[in-house]
């Protein structure tokens, strides 16, 4: 039977690989809060959510408090009633991060149930597109590094086949920025797309100066430009600059991506697994962004994204963090600058139980 009967959580912090820093934090490590489920006929499955360094505790106590004890004695098949029933238990605390990371880690875990029951990797049972996406480099882009450094990281990009790079933005001065992607849009040419980041650091007026000053280097895109709740802000810098918007990892709701992509606030969605609530509304986000002729290049979390990515016709890139290798016995296999869903049933992270648990913190 399919029948949950155990729903486990806990927390594992996991160190950076490196310094990663960007206009308004750092990355100081990644609480990992995973939970695990059991069927009756003994089918497992793993799910995961994270922050970047604040907040893990929290959302292990929703889980263990509130939405683990009402899994148990439900049906592990019906992943979209489970989701809204969980829903329903936390909605007054809905929308909101804590919330939303939560329900990611029991809905990846449900999918990796279902997975490995129908037999079949994530990538294909989400929708089965294709099996690659092209990726693009962010470690060699934070914001603390040197021209120098970024150009060397955007060339060692390049050799390897990758299509892309991001380079963070939001120094003191936009001169700055500029100078800093000169070095490295004259160093690759034309050819490669470089992505830009200003993590919500701009306001109404500093943006516009921003903009016109990386224009001339051809931006791939300008992401997270203003504060995530601030749609007409968007709405009035898409029509003041020709460098694409790119939204989507500080959201935690469907209704927040509807409303930006009907104002024509975003020309790229990055739909974050974890903020968004899980793999389920995650599907429907980027089904969304496809009916408004918008790609999709989800933020963070490669091993699971890459999947996900390739699910859907709109995938467009996956985003280069490496992450999980210190907890995981395998990782992302990067071919020709193409990332490749795992093929093995389930959401495709094999994880290493030994490496979490001596990490585990709670």
């Amino acid at each position: 039977m399919s029948i949950i009967t155990t729903a486990t959580a806990r927390l594992a912090d996991i160190a950076v690989e490196q310094d990663r820093t960007d206009a308004v934090q750092s990355f100081v490590k990644q609480e990992t809060v995973l939970v695990d489920l059991e069927t009756a006929d003994g089918v497992a499955g793993t799910g995961y959510t994270y922050t970047i360094g604040t907040g893990g505790t929290s959302v292990l106590a929703l889980l263990r408090d509130h939405l683990l004890p009402a899994l148990v004695g439900q049906d592990a098949r019906n992943v979209e009633a489970l989701w809204q029933r969980l829903f329903a238990l936390t909605r007054a605390t809905t929308t909101g991060a804590i919330t939303s990371l939560a329900l990611a880690a029991v809905d990846t875990a449900l999918w990796d149930v279902r997975c490995k029951r129908a037999g079949e990797p994530l990538w294909r049972l989400a929708g089965g597109h294709r099996q690659e996406v092209p990726v693009y480099d962010t470690e060699g882009g934070w914001l603390h590094l040197s021209a120098e450094e970024l150009v060397k990281g955007a060339l060692r990009a390049q050799e390897a086949g990758w299509a892309g790079v991001k380079i963070k933005v939001g120094r003191p001065h936009p001169a700055e920025d500029a100078e800093r992607l000169r070095a490295v849009r004259e160093a690759v040419g034309p050819s490669l797309h470089i992505m830009t980041d200003a993590n919500q650091s701009q306001t109404a007026s500093s943006v516009l100066r921003l903009a016109s000053a990386l224009e001339p280097y051809d931006p791939y895109w300008l992401e997270e430009p203003l504060p995530a709740d601030d749609i007409s802000g968007h709405v009035r810098l898409a029509g003041a600059t020709r460098i694409p918007l790119a939204v989507g990892e500080s959201m935690y709701s469907l209704m927040q991506f509807r409303g930006y992509l009907e104002a024509g606030a975003a020309s790229v969605v990055q739909v974050d697994a974890a903020r968004i609530g899980g793999i389920t509304p995650w599907l429907k986000v980027a089904h969304l962004a496809e009916s408004h002729n918008v790609m999709v290049c989800p933020h963070f979390l490669m091993e699971l994204h890459v999947s996900l990515a390739a699910a859907v016709p709109n995938g467009r890139y996956v985003e280069y963090i490496p992450q999980l290798r210190a907890v995981t016995r395998t990782e992302l296999t990067v071919r020709d600058g193409m990332a490749v869903a795992p093929d093995v049933p389930g959401i495709g992270i094999d994880w290493d139980l030994d490496a979490l648990d001596d990490r585990r913190v709670a």
